[in-house]
């Protein structure tokens, strides 16, 4: 195996749970975020030897490549996001043994279900500030605006999602 291979598969090791995290905080469909998230991987290898550590991160730099994926199969003509969060649905479509236990605590029940109803800018942000956790600086520096744009985008994300939340504390999401 090359010191090349060797290099990527531990940066595989290190962020695939925060790029899968990503990924299903975005599309809020198990499959579609593990095909994604395979894919991502498979152009970050594809593209390895390029990769510069001084443009930007080995996370941020996959997180660049997974926004774009996601992106382009939410904006694809055939692709629409499911109904807002059917728990059934979702279930049914879960192996009994997911290696992911997304749906084994009540709070990531209701983080999918909040997540199902805010549209793709809101919920990206949310994914990348909770799902990676991205400093605000990070998440401004990904955009290229400022951190109080980043601040506001993400009070107005925080606050749409109390709207649905009946009232609850949404600090056991977070």
């Amino acid at each position: 195996m090359s010191d090349n291979n060797i290099a990527f598969e531990q940066v595989y090791n290190d962020n695939f749970s925060y790029i899968y995290n990503y990924i299903y905080m975005r599309v809020v469909h198990k499959e579609t975020a593990e095909d994604l998230c395979s894919q991502t991987f498979l152009n970050a290898l594809t593209h390895y030897d390029s990769y510069d550590a001084e443009k930007a991160g080995v996370r941020t730099w996959l997180c660049t490549i997974a926004k774009n994926l996601t992106t382009n199969y939410l904006t694809s003509s055939s692709v629409r996001l499911a109904a807002p969060y059917d728990e059934e649905a979702i279930q049914s479509s879960m192996s009994a043994e997911d290696e992911y236990a997304v749906f084994n605590e009540p709070a990531n029940k209701e983080a999918a279900r909040l997540l199902s109803l805010l549209d793709d800018d809101m919920r990206e942000l949310l994914s990348l500030r909770f799902g990676l956790e991205m400093s605000v600086s990070e998440i401004a520096s990904f955009y290229g605006i400022t951190d109080n744009a980043v601040r506001k985008r993400i009070k107005k994300a925080l606050t749409k999602c109390m709207s649905y939340t009946e009232g609850r504390d949404l600090s056991e999401f977070l």
